[in-house]
Formats: C-alpha cells, sequence, structure tokens
C-alpha cells in the first residue's frame, strides 16, 4: 500500500470518527433538548437560535462539536500537502487548477475573490476544516476521485456565482453530476457539522454584544437588530420569494437566522411564527437581569423598525420624530444600528446564488441560505472581507411610519414598551448633548 492510498485511509477515517461524534452529540441534544437547535431545517425554517439554559449540557456539547471537527481536521496536516498543476507559464488556468497550485494563487491574488467571495489563505484554511468530512460519503457506484480543494472549489464557486451545474461542471472538467454532489456535499457539511457558527451567543458574549452597540449609538441593553430578507426564488417555472429572519450584532455578524417562510408573509407574521419570538415571550432568551434608566427597567432587547410590533423586548423608531428632540436621536441611534443588519443583508445577496432566482426546491434554497450564513461569520471572524458590502444607503429605511401592533399584544405591554423606549430616548439624548 503506497503512502498516497495511507493517507487517504486516515483521511476517511478521521472523519468517519468525526462525523460520529457529531452523530452522539446530535443524539445527546435531542435526549437534552434546548427550546431550539442552530441552524436546524424544518417547517418553521431554517436556523433558529440556541436558547440559553440554566446547565451547562448545551455550551459543553457546541464547544465538544466544534472541537472534534477542528482537532480531526488538524491530525491530517502534520505534513504540508504537496501541489501539483499546470506549467506555470499557462495563461489561463482552469479553476481546477487554480485551486491547487500555490505559485498560481500567488500570481493572481485576485482570482480567489473572483471565483470564490474569499482570499486564497481563507481558502485554504477552510480547506484545512472541512476536507475529511468532504472526502466521505461519496456515492457508493461511483466514487469522485476528487481532491478536496477541487470539491471545495466546486461547492464555494456555485454559492459565490451562481453558475449552473453544466457551466461549473465545464469549468473544474467534472461532470454535471460530480458537480451536484460536490455543491449538495459542502452545504450539508456546512449546515450540519458547523451550524453553531450562528449559534445564539451566551448570556456573557450578549453582555459584549451590548456594550458595543452602546460604544456605537449609547443605546444601551440592546442584544442585536432584526431584520427579514427575501430572496428570490424558481418554483414549476413561477417566481416566488423566500423569507429569512436574521438577528446581526453592530459588526454585521449573524447571532440568529431562520428561513424558509413564504415571502408573501409580513415581517411580523414571520416574526411571531418562529422559535425566536416565542423563546423569549417565555423568558428562554433575553432573560438577563435589566438594567434601570431612570427608574424605568430596562430589559435586553432587539433594534428593529417600522413592519415589526413595539414591545418591551423590540425597540422601533418614533414614526415622524422631530430633528434635535429626544426622539429625533434615538431614531438617529436606532438607525446606525440598523445599518448593521443592511450591510448583513447586502452582503448575503452578494452570494451569486441568493442573488438571482434560485431554481430549486425549498430545502434546497434554504440550504443555500444557511451555507452563505456560516459562511458570512466565518469571513467575518477572519477579517476576510471579500464577500461584504461596505456602504448602504441610509435613506432607504423608512423610518416614518406606524408600528404594526398586533390585536393580541395588550396595552399593558404597549405602554411598558413605549416607556422603555422613551427612557432609552432620553438616555440617548443626555449623551449626544454632553460635549466630545
Amino acid at each position: 500500500m503506497d503512502s498516497q492510498q495511507r493517507r487517504r485511509r486516515r483521511r476517511r477515517l478521521a472523519a468517519l470518527i468525526s462525523s460520529l461524534v457529531a452523530e452522539i452529540l446530535s443524539l445527546l441534544l435531542l435526549l437534552f433538548p434546548p427550546s431550539s437547535n442552530p441552524l436546524s431545517i424544518s417547517n418553521g425554517g431554517v436556523g433558529v437560535p440556541v436558547s440559553d439554559q440554566h446547565d451547562v449540557v448545551l455550551p459543553l456539547l457546541l464547544h465538544f462539536l466544534s472541537t472534534s471537527e477542528i482537532a480531526a481536521t488538524l491530525s491530517l496536516h502534520s505534513k504540508k500537502r504537496k501541489f501539483s498543476g499546470p506549467d506555470l507559464d499557462d495563461p489561463e488556468p482552469t479553476l481546477s487548477q487554480l485551486v491547487r497550485v500555490e505559485s498560481v494563487k500567488r500570481r493572481n491574488p485576485d482570482s480567489f475573490k473572483q471565483f470564490f467571495n474569499m482570499n486564497s489563505s481563507t481558502f485554504e484554511w477552510l480547506c484545512g476544516l472541512l476536507e475529511p468530512l468532504l472526502e466521505c460519503r461519496d456515492p457508493v457506484d461511483s466514487p469522485l476521485n476528487l481532491a478536496a480543494e477541487t470539491r471545495l472549489g466546486i461547492g464555494l464557486f456555485r454559492l459565490a456565482s451562481g453558475a449552473d451545474f453544466r457551466e461549473i461542471a465545464n469549468q473544474f472538467r467534472v461532470s454535471v453530476s460530480a458537480s451536484k454532489f460536490c455543491v449538495k456535499q459542502l452545504c450539508r457539511v456546512l449546515c450540519t457539522n458547523f451550524r453553531f457558527w450562528v449559534g445564539f451567543p451566551s448570556p456573557n458574549e450578549l453582555q459584549s454584544v451590548s456594550t458595543q452597540f452602546q460604544t456605537l449609538t449609547g443605546m444601551s441593553n440592546c442584544c442585536g437588530v432584526i431584520q427579514c430578507a427575501r430572496f428570490n426564488i424558481r418554483r414549476n417555472n413561477k417566481e416566488d420569494t423566500i423569507a429569512a429572519q436574521i438577528v446581526v450584532d453592530s459588526s454585521s455578524r449573524i447571532l440568529s437566522i431562520i428561513a424558509g417562510f413564504r415571502g408573501q408573509k409580513g415581517d411580523t407574521q414571520i416574526l411571531k411564527s418562529s422559535t425566536l419570538y416565542k423563546d423569549i415571550e417565555k423568558g428562554a432568551l433575553l432573560n438577563s437581569p435589566p438594567m434601570y434608566i431612570n427608574g424605568v427597567a430596562i430589559p435586553q432587547y432587539f433594534a428593529g423598525e417600522g413592519s415589526y410590533p413595539l414591545l418591551p423586548w423590540l425597540m422601533l423608531p418614533f414614526p415622524c420624530s422631530v430633528p434635535g428632540s429626544n426622539e429625533g436621536n434615538f431614531n438617529n441611534a436606532l438607525r446606525i444600528m440598523l445599518l448593521s443588519a443592511l450591510k448583513a443583508i447586502a452582503s448575503l445577496r452578494n452570494w451569486g446564488v441568493l442573488n438571482r432566482s434560485i431554481e430549486a426546491e425549498d430545502k434546497i434554497a434554504v440550504a443555500y441560505i444557511g451555507a452563505c450564513s456560516i459562511l458570512h461569520n466565518m469571513l467575518l471572524m477572519r477579517e476576510d472581507f471579500s464577500a461584504f458590502i461596505d456602504g448602504r444607503d441610509e435613506h432607504s429605511l423608512q423610518y416614518c411610519q406606524s408600528s404594526q401592533f398586533p390585536e393580541q399584544t395588550s396595552p399593558q405591554k404597549m405602554a411598558l414598551a413605549s416607556a422603555i423606549r422613551a427612557a432609552l430616548a432620553t438616555k440617548v439624548s443626555e449623551q449626544h448633548s454632553r460635549p466630545q
């Protein structure tokens, strides 16, 4: 048995062990369930946030889930991978060659951003992380015999460009069925084994999130910005939309994503049918002790815009505020926070597969949204902004609109939410008037 076969067997063994660990931990999550699981595909959507429980079972499981994947990968990379490829004088290497030849990457550094929405170092990091999982579970009757770099390149090229499978097959010189398998495999690995990348933060992490918002705008105790995005999908030759509800922090990192709703639903309908809403309402999320401003208890809350209901844990702009007033200063602060959600959504649309009509069934479309969201957070962590939109027109937000209170919202809850918003507005104005 030659060294290449031994390495391949070790990779498969590591992938099998890693996969078994993930499945065991997933089973334990079912036996000791939180109120919801991160990025899980269900009738309600994909990517419901992780609720923080009083016990420590879930954080430990997620920790071991992540470290088991990384440990399995690191064990395979004690030796540097060898690259082989075409003559370096070839002016137009194929994409398959591009992802395999180190010298070509150095020669054309913009290629990875163009084709894969990331730089070459991020591609290498991601390939090392995913390699044992991408090379396992090939079709039984027709093993692909493709290197991990090529498999990853095929999947990323589909997500980054939105190219159809025939074009992908031509670019990478593989069969159409192989290109479909590699794309599906990448989405499955990301959404199954790395879904914790979009898991809802723990209470300690939320404290950091709120501190960042306060530093940015003066708004206290804000734990995220909530927004709905809609993506085009084509079913049976008819155009439609599919909706995703996201929560982001001040850096546009996605803290929660729930996708799979019909796009015709309003934002409030989507919110109220999500596990996020149910978890918050029953006290499983945003349940840390409140802070006080002028005697008013300020709970942890999200920031949103006027298509949502005003709630004690969901702050909206004042309708038609006067510039320079408490309400106007509050709206200006909220506008700054809302931009982080708009930037996240615009950056998700910068993945070509989400920037055009997705010709796939709902389950596949949701997997694309989930995979791009996980990659979005991975890129942010690595400070690789290849796929990001830097700016967004602030005037695209429609602040001067009435809040849509659902009929079942009690007058007491509305009065409490109004008092919280007024106290926050006073606090923001006080900070705004202080000399810098």
